[in-house]
């Protein structure tokens, strides 16, 4: 708890451990005797992932003294995040443990946020920032909402489970990242325009995290293992500078706006970080900035750059940058209050979003 000039006290949360590394998953029960958590943790993990890594930690934690369980989460929604407290209250959890790509993960952190129970995470991608952000990305009514949640008390990634991942989720996760460059731009404005308060540390941290895979797009498809160490501490990076601001502030802004309108309108929408990154193209086009390079590194990273590669067709591209500025309707960024329809189609055209 820091207190701030005005009095006003803030919290940050930040994880107390965070181990990435070969093999780590195997130190996940003494990760766990370190921070005291009890003996009696719940694994909340996927279909998928549950014969990848879930069923392995579990088996890890209960070869070292604990009574671990499993639950299965198949969506990230509300009526996911209730069937995963009560099996918590009715285990007597004293912990809660989300093994997975992020679905699982931000299930287990709003679960264990309202349970009022640490939480652990134990990705098995790098697709975005949940995996140790105080935000969970949940879908209600269909629309996907970031809630405030607890962030993670640890995080333990291993290179070798998130190396064996589809190397989509990677180049996903670096798009997340790089659209810290808007989201920041978004930040500054709003501060200047509405005098929302505005973090230096925060803002300079979230930064040099997108500059870091912007200078690395070169390197990060040659070793993959390497690549996922320092696409994971960027990731971490984020979700400190968030913390750091209180808010999701520092990386997000109207990219990922843009984002959650894609998901709301699209039949098939790609993945959260690849949107991000198309969409960062587009506002940082719209903010002046060099949108070409951002094009550009997320190309040679892998990431898509166009509608095409999204697999999603024009008319929705349009369609979301016209509703994005109504997603987060109190947050203000790039958008304002809208884009004229020959505005839209102006921006998506000249960055070769659409053809």
């Amino acid at each position: 708890m820091i207190p701030m000039k005005d009095g006003i006290k803030k919290w940050m949360q930040l994880p107390r451990d965070v181990v990435i590394g070969n093999g780590v998953i195997y130190d996940i029960k003494d990760v766990c005797n370190d921070l005291k958590l009890g003996d009696n943790p719940l694994i909340v993990t996927g279909k998928s992932t549950k014969g990848i890594a879930g069923d392995l930690v579990c088996d890890s934690m209960n070869d070292g003294g604990y009574n671990a369980s499993v639950a299965i989460s198949r969506e990230a929604s509300l009526d996911e995040v209730e069937l995963i407290k009560e099996k918590a209250f009715a285990l007597n959890s004293s912990f809660l443990l989300g093994v997975g790509s992020g679905k699982s993960i931000d299930v287990a952190k709003l679960a264990a946020t309202e349970v009022d129970v640490p939480f652990l995470s134990v990705p098995t991608a790098a697709s975005h920032d949940g995996i140790v952000s105080s935000r969970a990305s949940i879908h209600n009514d269909d629309k996907s909402t970031s809630i405030e949640a607890n962030a993670p008390m640890a995080v333990i990634a291993d290179t070798e489970v998130i190396a064996n991942a589809p190397y989509r989720l990677l180049a996903a996760g670096c798009a997340d990242i790089i659209s810290n460059y808007t989201a920041v731009k978004d930040w500054e404005l709003a501060h200047r325009l509405r005098n929302e308060p505005f973090s230096e540390y925060a803002s300079a941290l979230s930064l040099m995290t997108a500059k870091i895979l912007i200078d690395s797009a070169d390197s990060i498809k040659f070793d993959i293992e390497n690549s996922v160490r320092v696409v994971v501490k960027a990731l971490v990076s984020s979700g400190v500078a968030m913390s750091i601001a209180g808010s999701s502030r520092p990386a997000s802004g109207s990219e990922h706006m843009f984002s959650h309108a894609l998901d709301t309108i699209a039949p098939k929408p790609a993945l959260h970080g690849e949107q991000c990154g198309v969409g960062t193209i587009m506002m940082m086009y719209l903010q002046g900035g060099n949108w070409e390079q951002i094009r550009d590194s997320l190309a040679v990273i892998g990431a898509p750059t166009t509608a095409e590669e999204l697999g999603i067709e024009d008319k929705y591209i349009l369609e979301a940058l016209l509703v994005a500025h109504k997603i987060r309707p109190e947050r203000h960024t790039i958008l304002g209050t809208g884009l004229t329809a020959k505005a839209a189609e102006n921006i998506a055209r000249i960055t070769k979003v659409i053809s």
